[in-house]
């Protein structure tokens, strides 16, 4: 059922993985809908296989959003459904060997870029809008080797819950989605495909459900968020981990 029928969704970093998954999701529920990303020809590549919208945007770069903001309003004038999906893991290092510039960079793109994507979209959002951040499961987690990514996230769960609160009043809602070990291509820039199959047998092994997630699992819990089915949801964060965070 095309239940997102003239909704204007907008998925930052939409161009693979999560992001793709769920803007071929939006654009299947009926939604007109755009994606962003910092590389032009895959942004276009990615739009052009499933029929969205590639706008061109580095999230990281605050003059980058707002020329984004000007874009959107420009072509659609208001926002439905807003999907900040957009996101880095940085290098895996001890806090004791941790470097500036990895820190900068994962904060950059996954918190300060994530709040003032959100910061600078709220005009431009419709009242009874749905914003979704993509989070982690780590964000509630303490595991050695991540403390800057599980920062990030965990800022970003703060903030979510606190724009629920600032919005209410417009009937905009703000909810986080946080899965746990997810199959995208990754991997697959590192490793040849059979280490790559390994590693993620390997997960699969650690989690009570014993496989792990697809980004399709992810897309339809955004989805759903952005649909009136969750009219009533705001300020919540849905862990999707196989049970990882229980186990």
């Amino acid at each position: 059922m095309k239940n997102l029928t003239n909704k204007i969704a907008l998925v930052t970093g939409g161009n693979s993985g999560i992001g793709y998954a769920t803007a071929k999701e939006f654009l299947e529920l009926g939604a007109t809908t755009i994606i962003t990303g910092r590389r032009k020809q895959a942004v276009e590549d990615a739009a052009g296989e499933i029929g969205a919208i590639p706008l061109i945007a580095d999230q990281s770069k605050l003059a980058d959003i707002e020329q984004l903001v000007k874009e959107v309003q420009e072509q659609f004038g208001k926002l439905d459904i807003l999907f900040i999906n957009a996101g880095i893991t940085g290098e895996a290092t001890l806090i004791s060997d941790a470097k500036e510039d990895n820190f900068d960079s994962v904060m950059d793109i996954n918190l300060k870029g994530a709040y003032f994507t959100l910061s600078k979209f709220i005009p431009v959002l419709n009242d009874g809008a749905s914003v979704i951040f993509l989070s982690s499961n780590v964000a509630s987690m303490n595991k050695p080797q991540s403390s800057v990514y599980q920062a990030s996230k965990a800022a970003l769960n703060t903030i979510a819950k606190t724009a629920a609160l600032e919005l209410a009043d417009r009937k905009i809602r703000v909810n986080t989605v946080s899965p746990g070990p997810t199959r995208t291509e990754v991997l697959n820039k590192s490793y040849d495909a059979e280490m790559v199959d390994g590693i993620w047998d390997n997960l699969a092994q650690i989690l009570p459900l014993k496989k792990v997630g697809k980004p399709e699992d992810v897309a339809k819990m955004v989805t759903y968020l952005a649909s009136d089915a969750a009219s009533f949801i705001t300020g919540s964060d849905f862990v999707i981990d196989g049970g990882m965070k229980i186990n």
